[in-house]
């Protein structure tokens, strides 16, 4: 969008001549503006001038009507900017000039509600909307200046609409700029994918032109003539100049012995020189037949067209024909086809020519009753480095896992780039079943050791999956994807590894597929349902929370566990919209039906904590609700600060500037370090189940961590809240350890609203009997 309205340089061409045209448009219905301006500042007038001084009538309209020509100056400028450089300054100057009026615009309305006339400015927004929709249409070209239009004039009217408690218009005034905006958008998008596509077909039309003056400057044509001995008769001037000697010199010398250079001593002809003999020897008419030729020591490519003569006796004379160097024609034909085979960047062969190897190989392996493979290959973190160190090291890097990767094949085993940061390898002979495997870990370790580009030491790691065939695939489709989908598992297993295909990865993906496409409309049709799950004191084994539990029942799939639905919501950035539902329903559960010092816990995404409005969602959702924000608790797992950690930390702050608790789940279980305590002030931190799980069997290892998180929580000033928790005996050791509450099937599994509330009832209950 900001490429479109010209706040950022477009992806391809120049910033000037891409927005040069579109600004040009603008002054050739300058005056057809000023005139509308006229009319509508009329009707403003007349629609006034019984409830509004004169005086100020004509001070706000002195004011438009100077914003106007000021306006209309400016437009007038932009006649010729197709034609010269067209600057960024300009664009500005021009959206600020358009945003005066629009402001000019609002200050009236607001000056009409201030006069008294607020039963007016229904019909003087109507006038102000007719601008805005022909300023959209008549400077689609100029979105800048036009929102800013938009914008400033309707920022205006709805304060007037607000301080006259014309609530429905001020809907209706944000609903038209929000669409006018959007529409401008739109059309100034077409506009301007129009503009990209005329100047690539006219650069693309410029170097093919280039090109052509080039071939006909450099084209050359010569007659030759040959005897019976297919020696040189009657040379011509410009072909004895291909041959870079005198006329005279080449006269009666061995027409293939010139143009073989050192291979007519040595006996090594290119293919094509032996075919042009043979074709001399059966006396052949040939047309259009390309030789390699060494020409004082250089290469060169002819094409050759000849003709054998006859005497009026029918004896033969030997030949005559017709030649051109095509050298330069021949470099770029094989130069494109370099370019349409391999990658630029690594000089590995891509992603066609691995298709067409995998094909060979496919073919080879039917034919010999043999197997071939494929091994789909890809950088783990490769993206860190793009997004911390720019592109430029990012190819650097791509380059140098190229180098690397290259030495690892054997004969018959073909290395090259699919795209991106995936690679592919084509085993053409895998009936050792070993080699793949082998050559995957080759792979895995040499791109394990560290990268050294500009000072930097980088370390990505790469994950594998590979496809056997035709075992796993009879086309090269089906043994892509189905790597692909190995190479996918081997990336949700951590990465560093590689995995071979099964069968049941194709299920497994078919099943992922279909609860995506059931997951996309589960949230429209009231699929989902939240659970609680109690944390007690670990004192008095008194309710303190509950933790807030999304499960989905779908027609389709029946009860999906969490485990399978949560991860593609993720992927699929549907969890921002679900988590925004938890959000709401959590809050209203916990504000109507708990009492005031029980919480609730609620599970927060990595993908909700860099929308931009997180903050602003559980504003919403506690104002909503009338919860406390003390009465709130959101869990977040260290995954947070694996991706945009300043973004996800600013965000927790705004929560807990809120009056809102933070807890950190599952400690210990990922990336775990105590850095990130630091970096934010969480009030809890969770326990993980193995962790108390292997306490409970005595295990050194787990008791050490547990004690080791509690001291230090309590040095910090947090709580520890022990999950899993499932007997008493383990209830009774977690007390003993330190834990200030504990969560766990032994006090309740995941329950209901309706049993959660009977929970927090009894213990109402149980209170007021102990009092008593």
């Amino acid at each position: 969008m900001r490429q479109v309205i010209g706040l950022d340089l477009p992806e391809t061409g120049d910033w000037a001549r891409v927005h040069g045209r579109q600004y040009a448009v603008v002054s050739q219905r300058a005056g057809t503006r000023v005139v509308l301006h006229a009319i509508a500042a009329l009707i403003v007038v007349w629609l006034c001038r019984d409830t509004i001084e004169l005086l100020a009538l004509q001070a706000w309209g002195a004011a438009l009507g100077f914003a106007v020509m000021l306006a209309f100056a400016s437009d007038y400028r932009l006649r010729d900017v197709e034609d010269r450089l067209f600057t960024e300054r300009e664009l500005r100057s021009h959206a600020m000039v358009s945003g005066l009026k629009g402001l000019i615009w609002s200050l009236g309305l607001c000056g009409a509600v201030f006069f008294g006339a607020g039963g007016q400015i229904a019909s003087i927004w109507a006038a102000i909307a007719f601008l805005m929709l022909a300023s959209v249409a008549s400077r689609f070209s100029a979105p800048l200046s036009s929102v800013a239009f938009c914008t400033a004039a309707s920022v205006g009217s709805l304060l007037a609409a607000l301080a006259t408690f014309n609530f429905g218009l001020a809907i209706i005034i944000l609903a038209s700029a929000f669409f006018a905006s959007f529409g401008l958008i739109e059309s100034a998008r077409m506009t301007y994918e129009s503009r990209l596509a005329d100047l690539e077909m006219q650069e693309k039309s410029e170097t093919v032109s280039m090109l052509l003056r080039e071939f006909e400057e450099g084209q050359a044509d010569w007659l030759w003539q040959i005897d019976t001995n297919r020696r040189l008769r009657s040379v011509s001037p410009r072909f004895a100049f291909a041959l870079q000697r005198d006329a005279a010199e080449i006269e009666g010398k061995s027409f293939l012995q010139l143009i073989s250079g050192d291979g007519w001593k040595n006996g090594q002809f290119p293919q094509s020189l032996h075919e042009l003999a043979d074709k001399l020897k059966g006396r052949e008419s040939f047309s259009n037949f390309v030789v390699k030729a060494t020409v004082r020591g250089e290469v060169r490519w002819w094409e050759l067209s000849g003709t054998p003569m006859f005497d009026g006796d029918g004896q033969w004379l030997g030949f005559r024909g017709v030649g051109s160097d095509v050298t330069t024609q021949r470099e770029s034909t094989e130069k494109i086809e370099y370019l349409a085979r391999y990658d630029t960047l690594t000089q590995l062969p891509n992603r066609l020519q691995l298709n067409e190897a995998l094909g060979k190989a496919l073919t080879y392996a039917e034919q010999w009753r043999t197997r071939c493979a494929f091994l789909m290959i890809d950088l783990d973190r490769f993206k860190a480095v793009n997004d911390s160190l720019g592109h430029l090291v990012g190819d650097r890097l791509l380059a140098q896992v190229a180098a690397r990767l290259k030495p690892l094949m054997d004969e018959g085993e073909l290395v090259g780039r699919l795209g991106g940061d995936e690679f592919g390898v084509v085993i053409r002979d895998a009936s050792d079943r070993r080699r793949a495997d082998t050559l995957a870990k080759s792979i895995i370790a040499a791109l394990t050791t560290p990268f050294h580009i500009d000072n930097h030491v980088l370390y990505v790691g790469t994950s594998v999956g590979s496809a056997i065939g035709p075992r796993d695939g009879r086309s090269v489709e089906e043994l892509l994807r189905n790597a692909d989908l190995a190479l996918y598992r081997a990336k949700d297993e951590g990465g560093g590894n590689h995995f071979e295909y099964e069968p049941s990865l194709h299920t497994n993906a078919e099943e992922r597929r279909q609860l995506e496409v059931a997951l996309r409309s589960a949230l429209e049709n009231d699929e989902f349902v939240l659970h609680y799950q109690p944390v007690v004191d670990a004192i008095d084994e008194s309710v303190v929370s509950f933790e807030a539990l999304m499960r989905w029942n779908s027609p389709e799939h029946g009860f999906v566990s969490p485990a399978k639905f949560i991860p593609i919501a993720e992927d699929t950035r549907l969890i921002v919209p679900i988590g925004t539902w938890v959000l709401n329903q959590a809050c209203h559960e916990a504000a109507a039906n708990w009492p005031e010092d029980v919480k609730v816990n609620i599970n927060v995404s990595p993908e909700q904590l860099v929308e931009p409005d997180f903050a602003g969602t559980v504003v919403r959702a506690l104002s909503h609700s009338g919860l406390d924000p003390s009465r709130l608790e959101i869990e977040v797992t260290e995954s947070i600060f694996m991706r945009d950690a300043a973004v996800a930390r600013k965000a927790l702050e705004q929560c807990m500037a809120l009056g809102c608790s933070v807890a950190l789940d599952d400690f210990g279980t990922g990336y775990s370090s105590l850095g990130y305590l630091r970096k934010l002030k969480f009030t809890t931190i969770k326990v993980d189940r193995l962790f108390v799980q292997g306490a409970a069997q005595d295990s050194p290892e787990s008791l050490a961590i547990v004690r080791a998180v509690v001291a230090m929580a309590d040095s910090l000033g947090m709580t520890t809240t022990a999950e899993g928790v499932e007997n008493q005996d383990e209830a009774d050791l977690i007390r003993r350890l330190g834990c200030t509450k504990i969560q766990g099937y032994h006090f309740g599994r995941p329950m209901p609203a309706e049993d959660a509330r009977k929970v927090v009832k009894r213990r109402g209950f149980d209170e007021k009997r102990k009092s008593a």
